[in-house]
C-alpha cells in the first residue's frame, strides 16, 4: 500500500486565463503538474484531485454578497480538470453546499478519511491557487498530522505578494517546500 498520495488542487477551467475567476499564469503550471501525476502513479501512489463543485446559488458568489464571480459551477465547462488525471484518481468535491464556504480539500468532505483508509503518511500538493485552496489544503494536512510537502514548482498564486506570504505561513506550520 502506497504511504504517499499527490493533491493536486483546483486545477479547474474556471481557474486558468479566460476562465471566471483566472489566476494569473495558471495555465504554465499544468505540464508540471501532470509530469508529477505521471511520476506519482509510477511510484504507486494515490493521486488525489480536489474541485470546486459549487452549485449555482453558492454563499462564494457575488450575487449572493461573497466575494468571487460564479465559478466552478456543477457540471459547467468552467468546473472541467485541465490536467491528465489518471481512471482511478479520487475526486474530492468542495463547496457543494450553497450555504457552505470551503477552500481546503479536507473541508467537509472525505479526504482524510479516504487518505487513512490507503494507508497514506506523506501527502504532495500543487495546483491553484497558492494563497487560497492550496494553503488550505496544506494548512489541514498538516493539523490532520500528515507530512505535507509543497511541490513549489507547480502552484500558482493571484499576487507574488500573496504567495510569499502564503508560503511563509505553511512553513512556520510545518509544510515542507520543495
Amino acid at each position: 500500500m502506497p504511504e504517499e498520495a499527490l493533491i493536486v488542487v483546483d486545477m479547474q477551467r474556471d481557474f486558468m486565463p479566460g476562465g471566471a475567476l483566472p489566476v494569473p499564469d495558471g495555465d504554465k503550471i499544468i505540464p508540471r503538474c501532470n509530469e508529477y501525476i505521471e511520476e506519482f502513479r509510477k511510484r504507486g501512489a494515490l493521486i488525489v484531485a480536489t474541485r470546486d463543485w459549487h452549485p449555482p446559488d453558492h454563499i462564494s458568489f457575488k450575487e449572493r454578497g461573497g466575494p468571487w464571480p460564479a465559478h466552478c459551477v456543477q457540471n459547467t465547462p468552467g468546473a472541467e480538470f485541465v490536467v491528465e488525471l489518471p481512471a482511478d484518481a479520487v475526486i474530492i468535491s468542495k463547496a457543494t453546499e450553497p450555504d457552505k464556504e470551503a477552500y481546503s480539500g479536507f473541508e467537509g468532505t472525505d479526504l482524510e478519511e479516504i487518505l487513512r483508509k490507503n494507508g497514506v503518511k506523506r501527502v504532495y500538493i500543487c495546483g491553484v491557487a497558492t494563497e487560497y485552496c492550496v494553503k488550505a489544503t496544506a494548512l489541514d494536512a498538516v493539523k490532520h498530522g500528515f507530512e505535507t510537502y509543497l511541490l513549489s514548482d507547480a502552484v500558482k498564486g493571484i499576487t507574488p505578494e500573496d504567495e510569499e506570504r502564503a508560503l511563509e505561513e505553511m512553513k512556520s506550520a510545518g509544510v515542507r517546500i520543495l
